[in-house]
């Protein structure tokens, strides 16, 4: 029993993601589309570049220094002019004061971990926009089908009608009647499925390593929340790639920070110099210590990391209310979205059943053609509400997912 307590929240995870990839492209080749893109592209460059950083770091800025002087030395003797052949030669480095290399390590692994952060915050934004697009896409041919069966719909009622008006059994204005709803639902059916070619193209053009099936995927029915808002706003907020950036950087600050007061103390230049004067007569060997005498300037560099890391902190508080802000309106908007698809499900069953009476009444001649078109007109429009409904429930609920990185993501 305990086993399936434990499994049941996972399947309750699971479920939905299972549901929405009968309308979804494969996982397999999302990741592949998402990895695609360029800006994902640069985002792994700039981890690249993160991680070369971070080893130059470690390894440190100071470098071995040769110097090497020659020289030819005239020296006016009783006895005449004597020329001597000399050189001085100094071999050197600087080296980092105890407690730098630590910080210089700490930086560059800061900034490693902000580039890989940014770069899944980047896959995640291309995620959304995959989103967006895909459900955009089967919103259009929702909207389109839709509007086709309207045009089918009247043009075999003219039809009908038409026989009927060549019997005597109708009146020619009705006709005429159903002849403007008519060529009002081809305007419609026109425009809706240039608006799925549209949303197509734009799908296209973004994702252009997407492979789209023949047939447009159709949402049947809106999956639900497996979890209540609060549940769902807190996984949203604690697997924030921004907010996780964020603190990154503020943390890689902190080390600059410390690393710029560490740096008042300046390193030291320890040589070894090599003398040999008047011809090889005059040796010498000898230890040289040199350093920066630290000032003003150097304590100006510390102060303006320090305030700079702080500022960072703070952006990073900033940045957290904003994923909070944002949390909060997405998972309440997939829940209104719900609701709104379930209202409008209810209206379109009730407009059903009232176009089928009134069309009935229309048949037996108790009412006029107007009135059956009236009715036929707003079945048709809830219909096409509630197929927008139904396509925006079911990507509010995606858009969920995909910001608690439940779907397409890795972790």
């Amino acid at each position: 029993m305990k086993r399936i307590a434990c499994i049941a929240p996972l399947l309750a995870l699971v479920a939905p993601c299972a549901q929405a990839q009968q309308w979804l492209p494969d996982p397999a080749l999302v990741a592949t589309a998402i990895t695609a893109q360029p800006s994902v592209q640069a985002a792994m460059g700039r981890v690249d570049s993160a991680g070369a950083q971070a080893r130059a770091r470690a390894v440190g800025p100071h470098e071995v220094e040769v110097g090497v002087i020659r020289q030819v030395r005239q020296v006016d003797a009783i006895d005449g002019d004597r020329r001597y052949g000399e050189y001085e030669a100094q071999v050197g480095r600087a080296f980092r004061w105890p407690g730098k290399a630590a910080l210089d390590r700490q930086i560059g692994e800061h900034g490693k971990s902000a580039a890989e952060l940014r770069l899944d915050d980047v896959r995640h934004q291309v995620a959304r926009n995959l989103l967006d697009r895909w459900m955009g896409w089967l919103r259009a041919d929702e909207l389109a089908r839709e509007a086709e069966a309207r045009a089918e719909s009247l043009s075999n009622e003219r039809r009908a009608l038409g026989r009927s008006v060549e019997l005597g059994d109708a009146a020619q204005k009705d006709l005429d009647l159903l002849d403007v709803d008519f060529a009002q639902s081809e305007a419609a059916r026109v425009t809706a499925n240039g608006d799925r070619a549209a949303a197509r193209a734009a799908l296209e053009n973004d994702f252009p390593g997407l492979p789209l099936p023949q047939r447009v995927p159709s949402v049947t029915q809106p999956g639900e929340l497996s979890q209540n808002g609060e549940a769902w706003i807190a996984r949203i907020v604690g697997r924030s790639h921004e907010i996780a950036a964020a603190e990154a950087n503020a943390a890689k600050a902190d080390a600059l920070a410390a690393r710029a007061r560490a740096d008042r103390l300046p390193d030291p230049t320890i040589s070894l110099r090599v003398l040999h004067d008047r011809g090889g007569a005059e040796r010498a060997l000898g230890l040289v210590v040199s350093f920066p005498i630290g000032g003003r300037y150097r304590s100006a560099l510390a102060d303006a990391e320090s305030a700079n890391a702080s500022a960072l902190h703070s952006d990073s508080l900033a940045m957290r209310r904003d994923i909070q802000r944002e949390a909060e309106q997405t998972v309440r908007l997939a829940i209104q979205q719900r609701e709104n698809w379930l209202a409008q499900q209810r209206a379109l069953a009730a407009s059903r059943e009232a176009t089928r009476r009134v069309r009935r009444g229309w048949e037996l001649g108790e009412l006029p053609l107007s009135d059956w078109l009236l009715a036929e007109r707003m079945y048709r429009q809830i219909a096409l509400a509630e197929a927008a409904a139904r396509v925006d429930a079911e990507r509010a609920r995606l858009r969920v997912l995909v910001d608690s990185h439940e779907l397409w993501h890795d972790e």
